[in-house]
């Protein structure tokens, strides 16, 4: 029987792993996005176990609303990853994080 410890468990390990993503890449922006969605990925993890726990749907419910907004942050970062790489034929973060107005 999976039990909260095993989803809580679960949870952690992505989080930390999306941590050590974070700051072991700091050059590519696509990885540190993926980063990101690992990050919301393992607090929805959370966000089911408890609700398996408690016997309430409304975490799972709210987990269907938190990946729909990440879905679309998702679509409209990578929009503006393109047009960057359109203009700059780069994405890394050097590169990007001397914009100008």
């Amino acid at each position: 029987m999976i039990t909260l410890g095993h989803f809580l468990t679960v949870g952690a390990i992505l989080f930390a792993i999306s941590v050590a993503g974070i700051f072991a890449n700091r050059k590519n922006i696509i990885v540190l996005l993926m980063a990101i969605e690992l990050m919301l990925l393992a607090v929805n993890i959370n966000f089911v176990g408890f609700s398996r726990h408690l016997g309430d749907p409304a975490g799972q419910v709210f987990v269907f609303f938190i990946l729909t907004v990440a879905a679309a942050e998702s679509a409209i970062g990578l929009a503006i990853l393109v047009t960057l790489f359109r203009s700059r034929r780069s994405i890394n973060v050097d590169d990007i994080d001397s914009m100008k107005g």
